[in-house]
């Protein structure tokens, strides 16, 4: 029997959110006063880790932070909140990352130091921690350039030691999509939102990005925002409704939903009940600051499914 429910190969680094409603911060040495500020467990990695958790799910961690305050502030938040992180490595040669995000009523900008978030790299991640685990999740794949080289060794092996895995790319800074293609053959379960479904197949057509993309992967999840989510598997596409929620903020809320539909899919839940379920995990999210604030319990997530019926 697996140690872990998932191992998260991932980046670590925290989220200092500023938020005013009218914010506009303005150069030339002038002060701005903010309603806000927290700071927060950031990186989409850590943010489906602790998701993962929430759901009752037992989850370790391997990344890489630097022997600094940021990296003691990830490390230990992640340790209250259950993931096992005995495997994060630190190194005091590097900083860890960090990222600032500006939010108002009309969006969010968000300024990012990339420090140790790209340092990981895949012979870092062990057969001997990966055989400790049922899944292997990697998110936010173009910014940990360092796993890329040997990232589809990484989730070959995990396939030969009988470890599903599942990817969540976000979004491209580069906007070349490379590298993504060729990992698909080897993922199980793949999660890109509305955008990046379309930038990776070259089609403004959901319905054709998801027909693509299921030609080499086994499950695609498709995040539509308010929208909600659509899913594919073979022949058979759902589609789910967001929860009527109030909106504070929508930091994470898609890496909540890949914990949620990764919960169904190791139960062996329906594509549509594990779609609801990561539907409303990433709906409640959104109800508080932060990713993780207002992650939901698996009995929370599956009332507000069952409300809204």
């Amino acid at each position: 029997m697996a140690k872990y429910d998932i191992l998260v190969a991932g980046e670590l680094n925290p989220d200092l959110i500023l938020s005013d409603p009218e914010l506009q911060p303005e150069f030339g040495q002038i002060e701005v006063l903010v309603e806000s500020a927290e700071l927060t467990i950031g990186a989409s990695s850590a943010i489906f880790a602790c998701g993962a958790v929430k759901l009752g799910l037992s989850v370790a961690f391997i990344g890489v932070v630097g022997d600094d305050m940021f990296g003691r502030f990830m490390v230990n938040a992640l340790k209250d909140k259950g993931v096992d992180v005995s495997p994060v490595i630190v190194n005091p040669n590097l900083k860890t990352g960090l990222s600032v995000i500006l939010n108002r009523d009309t969006g969010r900008a968000i300024l990012t130091h990339l420090g140790a978030i790209n340092a990981l790299k895949a012979e870092q991640v062990t057969n001997e921690l990966i055989s400790q685990a049922n899944h292997l999740h990697v998110a936010d794949y173009f910014l940990q350039t360092n796993l890329h080289p040997g990232i589809l060794d990484l989730f070959n092996r995990a396939r030969r030691l009988g470890v599903s895995t599942s990817l969540d790319t976000n979004w491209d800074p580069a906007r070349d999509w490379s590298g993504v293609v060729k990992l698909l053959g080897s993922t199980n379960v793949f999660s890109p939102n509305e955008a990046e479904a379309e930038a990776l197949t070259g089609t403004s057509n959901l319905h054709k990005a998801a027909d693509i993309l299921t030609e080499k992967v086994e499950v695609v999840t498709i995040k539509q925002g308010a929208a909600g989510a659509m899913a594919k598997h073979g022949d058979e596409v759902v589609q789910v409704s967001a929860l009527p929620v109030e909106v504070v903020d929508t930091v994470g809320a898609g890496d909540s939903f890949d914990a949620g539909f990764v919960y169904g899919y190791l139960q062996g839940w329906s594509l549509k009940d594990s779609l609801q379920l990561g539907t409303a995990c990433g709906s409640l999210s959104t109800c508080a600051h932060g990713g993780v604030t207002a992650q939901p319990t698996l009995e929370e997530a599956l009332a507000a499914v069952r409300h809204n019926k």
